[in-house]
């Protein structure tokens, strides 16, 4: 199929980017690398009046690094993170994710703005920015806005952005050098959405621990149990597990909605291993 008709801009530069989505009629979209967009336009499963395409702005391509965090424009791509061309603020855990992003060709051109932007509860990048702690800046007609992570997410292709503002660059606080994470993603087959992701960061320089539920419902669950028990622990143990059980329903008992007996057991599973993950157990 192909899409409905709909008038395409190219933008130069952030403010023509903006003027662009100022003057469309309401609805109008902002194209970064364009993987989820153009799908969903070519199945006519959404139509917009205007697209803004952003990714020939040099400004939302740079990323540079300070001694406490990260910056990244929000047109660079999974594959630049994935290739190390981006600094890494967290022991190799953004590499790791992006790499698990469906499959090459799309990496070279999906953005990380633009997984954030969507807002698809099952993307990679939700759960790890929501894990990490991370600040997106917004630039509208007011100017700029910074909104943390747990801001930011408000439902399922639903963000704080409204559609005349544009997330200009993310900015990730660095871990410490000793700190670890983990990474579980339970997918059909490699490189798909995920049907249940667990992100761990363990940082004891900080007495810091960061446990999200990704993908099994409507928004990212931050698992303040979970992260309770795990903060401090020095290894495995199957007294940690009993505990992390326990916190786990708990967190589980403040989701969105009920968990069916299976998908209970999967989300716990996944939960359980980025933890072991965290602490040394492959």
């Amino acid at each position: 199929m192909k899409p409905m008709p709909f008038d395409y801009a190219r933008a130069k530069d952030v403010p023509d980017a903006l003027a662009a989505l100022a003057d469309a009629d309401a609805g109008a979209r902002v194209m970064a690398g364009g993987q989820s967009l153009v799908p969903m336009l070519n199945l006519r499963l959404a139509t917009f009046p205007r697209v803004v395409d952003i990714s020939k702005i040099a400004e939302l391509r740079e990323r540079s690094e300070s001694a406490d965090a990260v910056t990244l424009g929000a047109c660079v791509t999974h594959g630049e993170i994935e290739d190390g061309e981006a600094p890494e603020p967290a022991a190799g855990l953004m590499r790791h994710v992006a790499a698990g992003i469906a499959y090459r060709a799309v990496r070279n051109r999906g953005t990380i703005g633009g997984s954030a932007s969507l807002a698809d509860a099952s993307a990679d990048w939700v759960t790890t920015l929501l894990a990490l702690g991370a600040r997106f800046i917004g630039r509208g007609p007011d100017g700029e806005r910074e909104i943390a992570a747990p801001d930011m997410f408000l439902g399922p292709y639903f963000t704080a952005m409204t559609d005349q503002e544009l997330l200009v660059r993310i900015v990730v606080p660095k871990t410490s050098r000793d700190a670890t994470w983990g990474y579980y993603k339970v997918t059909r087959r490699s490189g798909e959405y995920g049907l249940s992701i667990g992100a761990v960061i363990l940082d004891p320089a900080r007495e810091h621990a960061s446990v999200v539920l990704g993908a099994a419902s409507r928004t990212p669950l931050a698992c303040t149990a979970a992260a309770a028990a795990l903060r401090g622990a020095p290894r495995w143990t199957e007294a940690l597990e009993t505990a992390l059980r326990t916190a786990i329903a708990e967190d589980l008992a403040r989701a969105e909605r009920p968990f069916e007996p299976h998908e209970a057991i999967m989300v716990e599973t996944t939960i359980l291993r980025a933890a072991a993950q965290a602490l040394g157990v492959s």
